[in-house]
């Protein structure tokens, strides 16, 4: 059983959260245009409902609306999805994160779509409007655990999260405020993705926790707070002066029997319906803001610098390389797939402190201590008993293509005994 599987297992047993909310039931979206040409083909997303909120609703409704076959949608959460695509059961995922360098990761391909505002959401009622990228940091981190410490009332802030490790609202969020996407926080309240936990916010007129802009647009109950005087609208995000920004992907298998299909689905979302579908949500198409890409090294190191943040060597030169190329190949892609789309017929005129009951979707406590870990001063590990290059990777803050790197792997099969690199040095 993959480490991923037992994650998601362990979240179906948390109970009543795993009900999913009746706006985002299994949905299909059908062509309703009478026609006697062969049926088309129906893809299967499946991810986080961010993305789905911020990028695939509205363009699987303009994806049909052209002609082409159906979208089922099948929003859950981000490793849901992931996992869904490698194993063939779903066609694409929706995730708020790149790749994080797993096994599981690695044979599949994420295509940046667009981008989404990172906010932080509290009661509307909340009378805290603003905070600084440093208080955000104290509060996941334990050191800051009451409103009137950040000029609101004298309240516990009760600090809710998703407990997957791997969703990618959380994973995107930690890896700029700590250095690591797997960073613990100060969270002992866990959902069972982002929608749940919107839910528990909208109820606790102390709760804290994070979303994105797309997914609680229009949406009274809940607040984003500014982040350093910046509101996260779609200037701010565009100009990159709102710092808490991500990219939403699209996870594809290369292998995949339907990845023609696949393909002229992401083709498609450079077209102005699809661009237009996701404006509808404040989303900002991929292409809009392919400066924000260029921009990404220099957000993280002034970031860093204002948290006083070292990042993981996983998080560091090697992933900054990739992102690099990443940005480079994406915008090759978009171009490419403008050049396909150009002659697409268009349409007609995404241990915390204790804390006080929250609502039937919670899932019971799972406290984690925050504390910040710092990577290992050895430059080899001994492999133990029950060691995999995925968790021996994970405890030492590498990414397992790295292992495979520094100790000329051709797999991931390890030996009890055996001894591995462990860093470039």
């Amino acid at each position: 059983m993959s480490v991923r599987l037992a994650h998601l297992l362990s979240i179906a047993l948390l109970g009543t959260c795993f009900v999913t909310a009746p706006a985002f039931a299994k949905t299909k979206a059908h062509t309703h245009a009478k026609s006697t040409a062969p049926a088309k083909t129906t893809l299967i997303w499946r991810g986080d409902v961010a993305t789905a909120t911020g990028v695939v609703n509205e363009v699987a409704l303009a994806w049909q609306k052209t002609g082409h076959g159906s979208i089922e949608l099948q929003p859950f959460n981000t490793a849901s999805g992931i996992d869904a695509v490698a194993s063939g059961a779903a066609d694409l995922a929706g995730s708020a994160r790149a790749s994080d360098g797993t096994s599981e990761n690695t044979n599949l391909t994420f295509t940046p779509v667009a981008w989404d505002a990172l906010v932080i959401i509290t009661h509307a009622s909340n009378p805290v409007s603003n905070l600084t990228l440093k208080q955000v940091h104290d509060i996941y981190y334990g050191k800051i655990t009451n409103w009137s410490q950040v000029g609101g009332s004298n309240a516990p802030i009760d600090v809710y999260a998703v407990a997957s490790p791997g969703d990618g609202v959380e994973y995107s969020l930690r890896s700029l405020l700590f250095g690591r996407g797997n960073q613990p926080v100060a969270a002992p309240r866990l959902y069972v993705n982002t929608h749940k936990l919107e839910e528990g916010v909208a109820l606790n007129p102390n709760g804290f926790g994070a979303a994105t802009m797309a997914d609680i647009y229009g949406n009274p109950k809940l607040k984003a707070v500014s982040i350093n005087g910046k509101m996260a609208n779609s200037a701010n995000l565009a100009d990159g002066s709102y710092v808490l920004f991500t990219p939403l992907y699209l996870v594809t298998n290369p292998r995949s029997p339907k990845a023609a299909e696949v393909q002229a689905f992401i083709d498609f979302l450079q077209t102005e319906p699809a661009k237009a579908a996701m404006r509808k949500h404040a989303v900002l198409p991929y292409q809009d803001g392919i400066a924000l890409a260029s921009m990404e090294d220099a957000r993280r190191n002034e970031i860093f610098a204002e948290l006083g943040v070292r990042p993981s060597r996983l998080e560091t030169t090697p992933n900054a390389g990739a992102r690099a190329d990443a940005s480079i190949a994406a915008i090759n892609t978009l171009a490419a797939a403008q050049q396909r789309t150009s002659s697409m017929s268009r349409p007609p005129a995404s241990t915390p402190p204790a804390s006080a009951p929250s609502a039937a979707s919670e899932t019971a406590s799972q406290p984690s201590a925050a504390a910040h870990s710092a990577p290992a001063d050895n430059t080899t590990y001994t492999v133990a008993k029950g060691d995999t290059l995925s968790s021996i990777a994970e405890k030492n803050s590498v990414s397992v293509a790295q292992l495979r790197d520094w100790n000329h792997l051709k797999n991931d099969q390890i030996k009890l005994g055996q001894t591995l690199q462990i860093s470039d040095r």
